[in-house]
């Protein structure tokens, strides 16, 4: 093989190395997510649900999903205000009532071997001081915690794992990898020093 060749094959193995796209790999965590209506849309909640304490005729919400966090986070689906969740619950004095939305979340989200139930809304009569953890308590048991006190499962569900990373392919760094850029510059050093050693050569 000639060194011209050589050149040449060297220059069109950087082309390709510069064109493969390597889909970076985004760190995920599989949890429950709380969030609160506000009129007809959902906010994420900016503390946990131990500590929250609704007043009457709130909507609170909570789905099960991997997301990297907070501004990834999957909301529940489907529509949800009180008056379709509480409408035909009576008000008890001493107590409030709070709308709960649970989306147990997709197939796709589910542990391995696990299989979501479906969404489900339920209208909670509690105290009035209770939290937002009391009144789930009180129409979704069994709930699970870890030892910081993280939610790990409504309904029972999941049946094992709490918070736990889980890589996925991410779609926002599709572009090639640092290391592969890197590998490609030096095929096209190589490369431009084999060819100008050629024309060198041949020009002698």
């Amino acid at each position: 093989m000639t060194a011209v060749r050589r050149a040449v094959l060297l220059l069109v193995a950087a082309v390709a190395l510069c064109a493969v796209a390597v889909p970076a790999q985004a760190v995920g965590y599989r949890y429950w997510s709380f969030w609160e209506r506000d009129g007809s849309r959902w906010t994420y909640a900016t503390q946990g649900p131990s500590t929250a304490r609704p007043a009457d005729g709130s909507v609170e919400g909570f789905r099960f999903a991997v997301s990297e966090d907070s501004a990834d986070a999957s909301q529940p689906r489907g529509t949800a205000d009180f008056g379709s969740i509480c409408g035909g619950t009576d008000a008890v004095a001493g107590k409030k009532r709070v709308a709960l939305v649970v989306d147990f979340g997709t197939t796709a989200d589910a542990p391995s071997g696990e299989r979501p139930p479906a969404r489900r809304t339920a209208c909670a009569v509690v105290a009035t001081d209770a939290t937002t953890a009391e009144a789930l308590a009180a129409v979704a048991k069994p709930l699970r915690y870890d030892a910081n006190a993280l939610l790990c499962a409504i309904a029972g569900y999941p049946g094992k794992g709490c918070g736990e990373k889980v890589a996925a392919s991410g779609t926002s760094g599709s572009g090639p990898s640092v290391g592969l850029l890197a590998g490609a510059g030096v095929v096209v050093v190589l490369a431009a020093g084999a060819f100008w050693q050629a024309r060198r050569r041949k020009n002698a």
